[in-house]
């Protein structure tokens, strides 16, 4: 005897969705996980310690680092790194002159109206700091002296290039007194904090200088 229509019916659909779900189950396990493919973040490419030097150095020598890094008291601004206006000086603690302290007119960010760029603690860098006339190989000695860098540790140093908002403002630099947007480094701030994180994985290597060139390459 034969099943009752209703109940055909029931068996029809119950051997149906078991199909289905066999099916589906198969389809998933068939397709490779995101962690098993081989497609690279463009953002943060693996790069070795020299690649990781090269990229960062190509941030740290552009102006936007350079104008804060002086080799005397005054700061540079602007595209062609000219003496800061107002005889603008660096002061007891590098935060300027009393009467011309660097907070006077840089705030906390940019000031697209006036065209006065702005970051948390606007500041020169200490005067053991200055890199105006060094190469990137005197820079990247220069970083990794205690002497120099304010006693600092490997770490310290990859944290404050990574996080602090006055080094990463070079990546938002905003626009001029003209309106006309400052120019910013050759690579994004992703790529630089990668390049930094991979150079310090690598423990900090600091190439020669290229035989076939000078110091200044």
């Amino acid at each position: 005897m034969g099943m009752p229509p209703n109940d055909s019916f029931r068996f029809t659909m119950v051997v149906l969705l078991v199909l289905t779900s066999v099916f589906v189950g198969f389809w998933i396990e068939a397709e490779p996980s995101p962690a098993a493919g081989t497609a690279v973040d463009a953002e943060a490419p693996g790069v070795d310690g020299i690649t990781g030097f090269e990229q960062m150095m190509q941030v740290i020598t552009h102006r936007r680092c350079m104008n804060c890094h002086p080799a005397g008291d005054q700061p540079r601004q602007g595209e062609d790194s000219h003496l800061h206006r107002f005889h603008v000086q660096r002061g007891a603690d590098g935060h300027g002159l009393a009467a011309l302290a660097c907070g006077t007119c840089h705030q906390g960010e940019n000031n697209d109206f006036s065209g006065v760029p702005g970051a948390p603690h606007w500041h020169l860098a200490p005067a053991s700091m200055g890199w105006e006339g060094l190469n990137r190989f005197e820079i990247a000695r220069a970083m990794l002296d205690p002497e120099k860098n304010g006693g600092r540790s490997p770490a310290e140093i990859e944290k404050h290039l990574t996080t602090d908002p006055l080094v990463l403002w070079a990546f938002e630099p905003g626009v001029d007194h003209e309106g006309t947007p400052r120019e910013k480094p050759p690579i994004s701030r992703e790529q630089f904090i990668a390049a930094v994180k991979a150079w310090f994985a690598a423990g900090a290597p600091i190439p020669e200088p290229s035989s076939s060139g000078t110091e200044a390459d």
